[in-house]
């Protein structure tokens, strides 16, 4: 039997996949004017808050402020851009550090991370996010920006994540490496984070976003979604890596695809 988080899982059929052509281009005027609102919201609150990020951001020993920040403008964003997360945890955090493998279904994932999960930790994102201009300054020191298309420089990455987790600090990352184009199935997890804890021997914690892929889609698509709305989280039990070694990769990331991929089956 072919290993199901190898492949292309099956389709999910949604509400919204649903709709009309017709009733699509009804709701666009609405959904510009959300996208609008959220891009004024979203870049005027960074621009205002650049520079004590940048303060903050400018040496390791400040890097936990600049992470209290950040959750602090998460908190702002979720309600003022009306998509506040309800969180349903199934198990406590584990002590840091762990490893944190989530879907990625929208970019809204990044900014309700914060909200979802309270202790400090680093992000790994793809290396595309240093062309951003504001938001590229968390992707310049604080979190890790990785280059999959050169080898070299993704090991390089993963070793920063591996000497961040020697640290204490714990590490958050989207398995599938960026956003599907046909949400809310998730792409094949790549191997990266598995690898990553069990080298360290530490759990990973699972967390599905289960609704952001209804709330936001590609912003710069034209009928793409884009509405407020409950966001729904749910973080799972800790998976246990102690004594597993590279030999178990396949079956630990097998166990963590279906375990993320649960509540969506159901949404």
């Amino acid at each position: 039997m072919k290993d199901r988080a190898a492949q292309d899982p099956p389709r999910v059929i949604a509400s919204e996949d649903r709709r009309s052509p017709v009733a699509k281009w009804l709701f666009l005027p609405l959904r510009w004017v959300y996208k609008l609102w959220f891009a004024l919201v979203f870049f005027g609150s960074l621009v205002l808050l650049y520079i004590p990020f940048r303060i903050l951001l400018y040496t390791p020993r400040r890097y936990e402020r600049a992470f209290r920040l950040k959750r602090a403008w998460a908190w702002f964003l979720q309600w003022s851009c009306g998509v506040p997360v309800r969180v349903e945890q199934r198990a406590p955090l584990p002590e840091a550090p762990y490893v944190i493998c989530c879907n990625h279904s929208s970019y809204l994932d990044i900014i309700q991370m914060y909200n979802v999960v309270p202790s400090y930790f680093l992000f790994m994102g793809k290396y595309e996010l240093l062309k951003w201009p504001l938001f590229n300054i968390f992707f310049k020191g604080m979190n890790i920006a990785v280059n999959r298309g050169s080898h070299i420089e993704a090991a390089k990455a993963f070793r920063k994540a591996a000497q961040a987790i020697d640290r204490g600090t714990s590490i958050a990352l989207f398995p599938e490496g960026t956003i599907p184009a046909y949400t809310p199935r998730m792409k094949p997890f790549k191997d990266g984070a598995f690898k990553l804890a069990i080298e360290k021997q530490v759990p990973i914690v699972p967390i599905t976003f289960v609704d952001h892929w209804r709330l936001f889609g590609e912003p710069v698509e034209l009928l793409s979604r884009a509405r407020p709305g409950i966001a729904r989280a749910v973080v799972h039990a800790p998976i246990p890596t102690k004594g597993l070694t590279m030999d178990d990769l396949v079956a630990l990331r097998r166990k963590v695809y279906e375990v993320i991929e649960g509540p969506l089956l159901k949404a």
